[in-house]
């Protein structure tokens, strides 16, 4: 994928995707996105997250874990954790003392060291966070702190690029601690990302809007897109009937588009990996 995509990764994708806050959480919502927002560009390139799947799905985590971009600290304590050797939590107060934090919730003395070392090679400058671990959950390191646990664990390949919503979630969380609201932001960040890219679409752009009662061509593409993408199973006749507007309804309530049954930009935009080949 061109770098024109991740340079278009900036606040107003994390916005599309943010919930609306209550007034508590508001300004802090806007600080965090604003200033995650600018380092994106440089964090998805130097961690290969460039690909709209790759993207869609750390996005997905890391609005999770952020409580919609709420907080860079886990509400807790962290003493859960406390004792927790497989994190490297081997001293009294280690629990609370290494949380989680950043957006993505780096947990655990280990992670806060190993964060460190590989912060060092971009920025020798950088702080200690195993001394000083309440500085991730500030600005940058927050946002460098996401971007070191991704590439660390190899999301991109061992995940997003199987388009794993369970994997991603196993390495990020250890569990499916809320799947069903990381799926949602996953749907919204695939809409965001695919919007952005609908001037780069082969020919769609070309397409009218399509509703039930057509006929032609651009019905088929349709259908066969709806159909890879596993949402249309009857025949392609290249007439938008009853079952291409079910079909359509269903994609556009599961992926976050608006629920009309009409094919316009926007879905056109977010089905574009499963549209023919030929388009």
């Amino acid at each position: 994928m061109s770098p024109t995509l991740v340079s278009r990764i900036d606040a107003s994708v994390l916005k599309a995707i943010a919930p609306t806050p209550p007034s508590k959480k508001a300004a802090t919502q806007r600080a965090i996105i604003t200033a995650f927002g600018e380092m994106l560009p440089e964090l998805l390139t130097l961690i290969e997250c460039t690909t709209p799947l790759r993207i869609a799905h750390f996005l997905a985590q890391v609005a999770h874990e952020s409580d919609g971009f709420c907080t860079l600290e886990e509400y807790a304590s962290g003493a859960a954790y406390e004792g927790r050797a497989d994190l490297g939590n081997v001293r009294p107060g280690d629990g609370v003392r290494y949380k989680g934090r950043g957006p993505i919730q780096l947990t655990g003395r280990t992670n806060y060291r190993a964060f460190t070392v590989w912060m060092r090679k971009i920025d020798p400058t950088c702080p200690d966070f195993e001394a000083k671990p309440e500085l991730v959950a500030t600005s940058p390191w927050a946002g460098w702190a996401a971007a070191f646990f991704w590439e660390r664990n190899n999301i991109n390949t061992r995940a997003a690029d199987l388009d794993d919503l369970i994997k991603a979630t196993k390495i990020v969380n250890g569990g499916r601690n809320g799947l069903e609201d990381r799926r949602r932001y996953l749907a919204k960040a695939k809409t965001a990302i695919a919007t952005l890219t609908a001037d780069q679409l082969s020919g769609v752009q070309l397409f009218p809007v399509l509703r039930r009662g057509m006929e032609g061509e651009a019905i088929e593409q349709l259908q066969r897109a709806l159909a890879a993408a596993g949402y249309y199973h009857l025949s392609i006749d290249g007439d938008f009937g009853p079952g291409t507007e079910g079909a359509l309804r269903s994609y556009q309530g599961d992926t976050g588009l608006t629920v009309d049954g009409i094919a316009g930009q926007k879905a056109f935009a977010s089905l574009q990996d499963f549209w023919p080949k030929e388009v």
